[in-house]
């Protein structure tokens, strides 16, 4: 009881502080397979980036901006990750599982969309017949189709 109190009395102070450091990106809800081949967290890490529309960054890219990258690549600089091809190769691929996945998850949930208007209109459209042939006319005629 006394451990509650106190927990109770340190809530409002915790949430009125600014926050420190880098905040986590934002994610989608639930869990994703973004198939073999990547680290535990690796396919979330690079599907945020993905999610928010910015270029994954690669080896030796961590804490700069995609400006500041093309920035320095025009300069003349050689990052670190675009210099060896098979490390390339495998980056690669591993964008390309996250990049399908997306693709798979966003064209499920647009199906998922279009079938629930698809739903609610046969829905209503029975609720206006059911209300027609008890005797209530209720909301606009259906249409008829020949």
């Amino acid at each position: 009881m006394f451990k509650e109190l106190i927990e109770a009395q340190k809530k409002p102070v915790l949430e009125n502080e600014p926050l420190v450091g880098p905040v986590p990106l934002p994610r989608a809800e639930g869990h994703i397979s973004y198939g073999g081949a990547l680290r535990p967290g690796e396919g979330d890490a690079i599907a945020q980036y993905v999610q928010q529309g910015k270029r994954i960054p690669r080896r030796g890219e961590v804490g700069l901006s995609a400006e500041e990258i093309q920035k320095f690549e025009g300069l003349g600089y050689v990052m670190s990750g675009s210099r060896h091809q098979r490390m390339n190769a495998i980056r690669i691929r591993k964008e390309n599982q996250v990049y399908s996945a997306e693709d798979k998850r966003a064209l499920a949930m647009f199906n998922y969309e279009e079938k629930s208007k698809r739903e609610h209109k046969v829905m209503a459209d029975l609720q206006r017949l059911v209300q027609r042939h008890i005797g209530q006319d209720v909301g606009p005629p259906m249409i008829r189709l020949l």
